[in-house]
């Protein structure tokens, strides 16, 4: 849910560029320590994939927002967290300069909804499902759906706190088009994470943690 240049407070923004500097600054000191080499390829390939799925987006608000897929879920599955906010980063920052979605001035508020708020949500469910005996790809769904839901919760916050709409009118809007993206996003991470966990790369990293 990408926001546009122009339309947040400096205090909304400012707040989300410090967060988003401080967290992507521990991302990468805790991805060049633990993340194995191999994984860095298989890095290119998730956010290729995630690039093309949030390409396809819909105005929201009067283009106050957008609608689409995020994919960190699928990420996090499949990196954890800190890896993920890297890939998810590269997508937005590369979305915002090369095809203007969302703003440069906006930037740091979009890299927090999306590469680390997203992440974070799902990180959290997948925490406390983990170690329950739902099938796997129930867990992953449930994930997916709510990490965007939850981030266009914030989003939805951001834009009331800025006075671009009220309160009511964001929250109602965003989460009502979000939890129906959010069910796209658990199908596609349920149908994704099977093959996922069959490849080589996941059965190694399996593996070596064991």
């Amino acid at each position: 849910m990408h926001i546009p240049d122009g339309i947040l407070s400096p205090t909304i923004l400012a707040a989300g560029a410090v967060v988003s500097v401080v967290v992507l600054a521990k991302s990468v000191q805790e991805s060049k320590k633990n993340l194995e080499q191999t994984a860095v390829p298989i890095m290119g390939v998730m956010a290729a994939f995630i690039f093309a799925a949030q390409m396809v987006n819909f105005p929201l608000l009067g283009a106050a927002a957008s609608g689409h897929l995020i994919g960190g879920a699928l990420a996090v599955y499949l990196f954890g967290f800190w890896p993920t906010t890297l890939i998810m980063t590269t997508v937005v920052t590369i979305q915002a300069v090369v095809f203007q979605d969302g703003g440069i001035s906006v930037l740091g508020i979009n890299i927090l909804n999306m590469a680390i708020l997203a992440p974070l949500a799902a990180s959290i469910v997948y925490k406390l499902l983990r170690k329950s005996k739902i099938p796997v790809t129930l867990m992953v769904f449930i994930a997916g759906w709510v990490s965007v839901v939850a981030t266009a919760a914030f989003a939805a916050l951001q834009l009331g706190a800025s006075n671009v709409v009220s309160y009511r009118l964001a929250l109602q809007t965003l989460i009502l088009w979000h939890s129906i993206i959010g069910i796209g996003e658990g199908l596609i991470t349920g149908a994704v994470v099977p093959f996922a966990r069959r490849s080589s790369f996941f059965l190694t990293r399996r593996e070596e943690r064991s």
